[in-house]
C-alpha cells in the first residue's frame, strides 16, 4: 500500500469542517474537526471521530456530551486557531463568543449551525475514538445564505495515513 496514495484518496472524500465543543467541569475546548457524520435516525445519532491523545477527547469522555458547529465557508480563518487546545476567557474560546448549551458545552454564537449531543458511546478504533452521540438540541440560521465549510475551502489536509 502506498501511503501518498492513500493519503490523495482520502483527502478527496468531501468532509464538512466544523468546530466540536466540549466541556468537563469548568474546563471547556473547542476542536477543528472533519470526521462528522449521521449514523442513525432512531435515535438520532452522530459520530464524530477524535484523536484519543486530544483534549477533547478527554473532555467528551468526562463530560458526557459535546456540541458540533457550522460555520460559514466564506471565512474558514476560525478553524486555524482550534488546531490546538482553546483558552477560555469567561465568554469566549480563541477569541470566539460561546454560550453554554443544554447540557453546558459551548455553543459558538458565529455558528450557521449547530447541534448538542449527549454522549451515547465511544469506540476506540485505533489513533482516534468514536463518539456517538444523540442530538438533543440543534438550530440553524434558515434566514442565512451562508454555505456550510468544508476541508476543501482550506489547505488544511487531516486524514489517510498517519504522517510523522
Amino acid at each position: 500500500m502506498d501511503a501518498a496514495t492513500v493519503n490523495k484518496v482520502m483527502w478527496a472524500i468531501p468532509n464538512v469542517l466544523c468546530l466540536v465543543g466540549s466541556r468537563a467541569g469548568d474546563e471547556r475546548n473547542g476542536m477543528t474537526t472533519s470526521w462528522v457524520t449521521q449514523v442513525s435516525m432512531e435515535p438520532v445519532l452522530v459520530a464524530i471521530s477524535v484523536d484519543s491523545t486530544a483534549v477533547t477527547n478527554r473532555l467528551i469522555r468526562e463530560g458526557g456530551s459535546f456540541s458540533v458547529n457550522l460555520c460559514d465557508r466564506a471565512d474558514t480563518s476560525i478553524f486555524r486557531r482550534f488546531s490546538k487546545p482553546a483558552e477560555y476567557d469567561g465568554a469566549a474560546l480563541n477569541g470566539y463568543a460561546v454560550r453554554d448549551g443544554t447540557t453546558g458545552v459551548p455553543i459558538f454564537e458565529d455558528a450557521i449551525a449547530w447541534f448538542e449531543c449527549r454522549l451515547h458511546d465511544a469506540i476506540d478504533v485505533g489513533t482516534h475514538d468514536v463518539f456517538l452521540g444523540e442530538i438533543i438540541d440543534a438550530a440553524i440560521d434558515d434566514g442565512a445564505e451562508a454555505i456550510v465549510s468544508r476541508m476543501e475551502d482550506t489547505r488544511m489536509k487531516y486524514g489517510g495515513v498517519r504522517r510523522h
